[in-house]
């Protein structure tokens, strides 16, 4: 059993709060002493993972060694990365670390199989999410296909992504809306939130449609891998 959790955070900070507030929302506990215990690194120094995968910035590999180093020697025993991006980095940190480190695009995936494997399914993410791969790594495994944004929509959202990063999102949530409405008109039947900053938006505005939220299942995974039970009727 896994007692200790430990969070690379940062990426962005509001995602980290979100996962940590999901945790402990979703876990079975009557007291204090029943929920997780957890460490969080909320690391602002790790570069833009987006940024360096289209070749425009630094490396973010080493501060996020770094940071599952440094959460590794403060005695947690089993880690999560609330950042789906930074999951183009997941086996470079898992290398360097003697602890498990959970697959939040994996996890997704597995739900996908589960529950919506039939449909056809969409991907809201950052630009770097989307042109790493890093989810069609899993879904050509299983043969799921992924249906990503033109350049245009990919553009509205990416940008509606890094104004809820600066705390501005009221200034493109218009296009954002406009792009699930477009979306839906093309028979895109579920959607990915594959960037935790729309996880949060979502949480925020509760946008219309049928949606994966990543986030909430990592962190529904976290619990379980401590040996806790999650709480029903929360955050659904």
């Amino acid at each position: 059993m896994y007692n200790k959790l430990g969070i690379i955070g940062g990426m962005g900070p509001l995602a980290t709060v979100n996962l940590f507030k999901r945790i402990v929302f979703l876990t079975d506990a009557k007291k204090d002493q029943e929920h997780l215990e957890i460490i969080i690194d909320n690391n602002t120094s790790i570069p833009d993972r987006t940024s360096y995968i289209l070749g425009k910035g630094e490396n973010p590999k080493n501060e996020l060694i770094k940071s599952a180093k440094t959460l590794e020697k403060a005695g947690a025993e089993y880690l999560v990365m609330p950042c789906n991006t930074a999951h183009y980095f997941y086996n470079d940190i898992a290398k360097e670390i003697n602890i498990p480190l959970l697959n939040m695009i994996e996890e997704t995936t597995n739900h996908v199989i589960e529950y919506y494997r039939s449909k056809k399914i969409g991907l809201l993410s950052t630009e770097g999410t989307s042109k790493s791969g890093v989810y069609d790594k899993y879904f050509n495994k299983h043969h799921i296909n992924l249906y990503k944004l033109d350049k245009e929509k990919q553009r509205y959202v990416s940008k509606f992504i890094y104004d809820i990063k600066e705390g501005c999102e009221e200034r493109s949530i218009y296009n954002f809306k406009n792009v699930l409405i477009e979306l839906k008109k093309s028979d895109i039947e579920v959607l990915i939130l594959g960037c935790t900053e729309l996880s949060t938006a979502y949480d925020i505005y509760g946008f219309r449609g049928n949606f994966i939220d990543p986030l909430d299942i990592i962190a529904k995974k976290a619990i379980e891998y401590s040996g806790k039970k999650i709480r029903q009727n929360k955050l659904n």
